[in-house]
């Protein structure tokens, strides 16, 4: 998997994978012009449609109706480090017969992101600059 990052200006990314594009922006209050999520909401974003992905497929796996299928995510800003802390993933599903909860908790519980963020991955950082070309 790959995602390349472009700097826009000022406080604006455009992130690109397989052809498609998002923008990634800070709000005015914090210098950027608000075209785009914040990479802590990205971060989000991406559990959520994760969590709603898994919880989406056990519903289609046993016919059941996803019509309806919503998934809200939080999470509270902590401090030294700045990081995320205590996320919380409410998944409302259409009405289930009340043995289906479980399944779709377990589902839920399957979402790579949501276990890649229990089981801290390693972060490798490198930092390369490099000199523009000259233009003739």
């Amino acid at each position: 998997m790959e995602v390349e990052i472009l700097h826009l200006g000022d406080v604006k990314f455009e992130a690109i994978a397989r052809g498609h594009r998002v923008i990634c922006d800070q709000p005015a209050t914090n210098g950027g012009s608000d075209t785009g999520m914040t990479p802590p909401e990205f971060l989000l974003a991406s559990l959520g449609t994760c969590a709603g992905y898994y919880a989406a497929q056990y519903l289609k796996t046993r016919s059941l109706p996803a019509d309806g299928l919503r998934v809200r995510i939080t999470a509270d800003k902590l401090t030294q480090p700045a990081r995320m802390g205590h996320f919380q993933i409410e998944v409302t599903t259409p009405e289930l017969d009340p043995r289906h909860y479980d399944g779709v908790l377990r589902a839920v519980k399957s979402c790579l992101i949501h276990n890649t963020l229990l089981n801290a991955p390693a972060i490798e950082i490198a930092v390369n600059a490099h000199a523009e070309a000259a233009i003739s």
